[in-house]
Formats: structure tokens, C-alpha cells, sequence
């Protein structure tokens, strides 16, 4: 991997400041992997005069304001990047777990805003220590549980709405996300959740539903995008602080028409800078498209000579939740999935709809 760094700023004494620190915070990943290199590409970003070609820049090389600080910690952050992707894809195999509102309503997208009554399981406790054996069983090495789905249910208690396992007529009254969590990781599995976004794309569908994705408090009908935006990232930042055992956050329906991979990634990091990011956009066209830090394609490969971190989730059973089917995909065609997709530079996250009881049916 070769970095290099612009010297912000047009003064001449900059570039040896920079080169300092930047060789200073490049020698020590180069110890964790000798893989990573530094040289300096500053002056393919200069004019004649020493003055920046903005137009040439990655987005995450601009100057600051005053234009002539250098913000060290981007180098840093884009090394973590690498380093973080590097990890990631060594996991290789993931469980995609499909379990919400939708599982109660035999459908993948919810409508409107069913009763939290609806959701239950008919047990005390949902047994997800299974989902977990079931996980380590097949060789996965994470898990990413659906949190909130396109119902807009959330599987937390969470501050900013009652519409959640813990609203006072919902039968099951116990943090999923917790339990999910405290199963998977006692195993020694990873941990991920999956965050639907409202994305305007919903309000262009053929068949013209009403799929709020997000909760009564927030409901789009009444709430403007920027509002919706707000909300989501309050939600996530609340996701992500009260589970620091997650280690990712999948975002479905998340792209540049919601907000630009810069803002989206900085906002996360200032909520923890080590947390991973994938997105999965809105238009079908272009998944796959490098957007957060993972990029995701559903269904489809990606491309042999695939340059990016990639994560390809694909269905076990013909529906992503559960809708009384039975039938899974036989194991030997899973295991050439799997290595069809590693090969292609991406994890597999294969989805698992448990029934609603909890429960995987074999």
C-alpha cells in the first residue's frame, strides 16, 4: 500500500513539518504491517506558484480553512482505514441475521406502523446462545443482527422512541441487541448491527406502500429529511455508544443522496474512531460502489479484480426473514459461495431468518 500526504498550506517550511509527522505516524503502522510505505505525492497537487490545485485533491486531502494547517490525524485515520479493512477481510464468513417486526407479518418490508404486540416470540427468552452455536458451528467468525428494519421496530431500549421491545404492550420486554451481543461475543464471535436508512428512494416505489423505516417519533410524514437524518445519526451514535462490543455498523439504503461517504464516516469516528462502516445504496446499479469503508453487493459477486474491501450478503432460505418457508440452500453449494466470494477480495455474510420463535430451522 503506498500513502503519501499534500503539505497544506503555501509555505515552503511546511513540507519538512509535515514530512516529520507524517513519517512519525506512518512508522508506526509499518511496524503492525510491513506492507504499508509512505512517500510524498505533495507536489502533484502544487501549481508553479506552490499553491494548491484543489481540483487534483482526494476530498480527504483538502486543507482546513485557513489553509495552512495540516490536520495530521486524517493521515492517521486513513492508515486505520486500511489496517481496519485488512482485518475485516480476514473474517470472511459472517452470519446476517433477519429477525424483526417483519417476521410477525410474513413480509420483508413493513407497512405503517403494526402494534408492538405483534411482536411475539412465544417464549420467555429468545435462545439466540443457538444463533451464536450455530455460527461458530459453520466456521463464521461475526454476526450482524437486524436492530431496526424498514418496520421502523427497534430491537433496543432506545431513548428516542417507545416503539421498541420495550414498549409497554410488546410481549418479549428484553434487549435483543444485548442478548444478541452477550451470546456472540462470550463465544468469541464479533458483533455487528444492521441500521436501515430512510432513504427517499422510498417515497418512489412502484407499488406506492407506506414504509415509514423509521419510528412514530420521527415519522416521515411529517418529518422533513434533515430531521430524518438527524434522527438516524442519534440513533446510531446511541447504538454504537451504549454496545461498545460492536464492531461494525451495516447501513442499508445509505448513499450519497442521504449524505457524502465523508460526512457519514467522520461523524462516526468522532463516536469512536476504530468502529467499521459498510453501506448498501439505495440503487441497484450501483452496489458494490465503494462508499464507507466496506463496500456491499447483494446477491452478485463482485468483480474478479475487485479492488476494495467488499462484504457480499446472499440468502440461505428464498426470503431474507422468515415466512414459514423451510428450505435452505444445500451446504456444498454454500461452501464454493464462500470461496467464490473470498476469492473476490469480500466476506460472506450469509443471511439466517430465524422463525418466530427465535428459533433456525435446519
Amino acid at each position: 500500500v503506498l500513502l503519501g500526504i499534500l503539505p497544506y498550506g503555501y509555505k515552503p517550511n511546511h513540507r519538512d513539518e509535515v514530512n516529520k509527522a507524517t513519517n512519525k505516524i506512518v512508522s508506526e503502522f509499518s511496524e503492525k504491517d510491513p506492507k504499508i510505505h509512505y512517500f510524498d505525492l505533495g507536489y502533484l497537487f502544487l501549481n508553479e506558484e506552490g499553491k494548491v490545485k484543489r481540483e487534483l485533491m482526494p476530498d480527504y486531502l483538502h486543507p482546513n480553512l485557513e489553509g495552512e494547517k495540516l490536520v495530521f490525524e486524517t493521515l492517521a485515520q486513513e492508515l486505520s482505514k486500511l489496517m481496519a479493512a485488512k482485518d475485516f477481510l480476514e473474517l470472511k464468513f459472517g452470519m446476517f441475521i433477519h429477525f424483526n417486526m417483519a417476521t410477525y407479518k410474513g413480509v420483508q418490508w413493513v407497512e405503517g406502523y403494526p402494534d408492538p404486540s405483534e411482536f411475539a416470540p412465544g417464549v420467555e427468552v429468545i435462545d439466540t446462545d443457538a444463533w451464536a452455536d450455530a455460527a461458530l458451528a459453520a466456521g463464521m467468525k461475526y454476526a450482524v443482527l437486524t436492530a431496526k428494519h424498514v418496520g421502523g421496530f427497534c430491537l433496543w431500549d432506545s431513548k428516542y422512541t417507545t416503539y421498541d421491545v420495550m414498549h409497554p404492550d410488546c410481549p418479549y420486554q428484553k434487549d435483543l441487541v444485548a442478548q444478541f451481543i452477550e451470546s456472540f461475543t462470550s463465544r468469541g464471535l464479533k458483533v455487528g448491527l444492521y441500521y436501515g436508512w430512510r432513504h427517499p428512494g422510498f417515497d418512489r416505489t412502484k407499488d406506492k406502500k407506506d414504509y415509514k423505516v423509521l419510528p412514530p417519533e420521527c415519522d416521515p410524514a411529517t418529518h422533513s429529511l434533515e430531521e430524518q437524518i438527524e434522527f438516524q445519526k442519534a440513533q446510531i451514535e446511541e447504538l454504537i455508544t451504549e454496545y461498545p462490543e460492536v464492531f461494525y455498523i451495516w447501513n442499508d439504503a445509505l448513499d450519497p443522496e442521504i449524505m457524502e461517504a465523508g460526512e457519514i464516516l467522520s461523524f462516526l469516528r468522532k463516536i469512536r474512531p476504530g468502529i467499521l462502516a459498510s453501506a448498501n445504496w439505495w440503487d441497484w446499479s450501483k452496489k458494490g460502489t465503494p462508499y464507507a469503508d466496506i463496500a456491499v453487493t447483494e446477491m452478485r459477486y463482485f468483480p474478479d479484480d475487485n479492488p476494495v474491501a467488499g462484504e457480499t450478503c446472499w440468502q440461505l432460505e428464498e426470503k431474507w426473514f422468515w415466512n414459514g418457508e423451510t428450505a435452505s440452500k444445500d451446504a456444498s453449494a454454500m461452501l464454493e459461495l464462500l470461496d467464490k466470494v473470498n476469492s473476490n477480495q469480500a466476506n460472506l455474510l450469509l443471511k439466517v431468518g430465524p422463525d418466530g420463535n427465535g428459533h433456525i430451522i435446519e
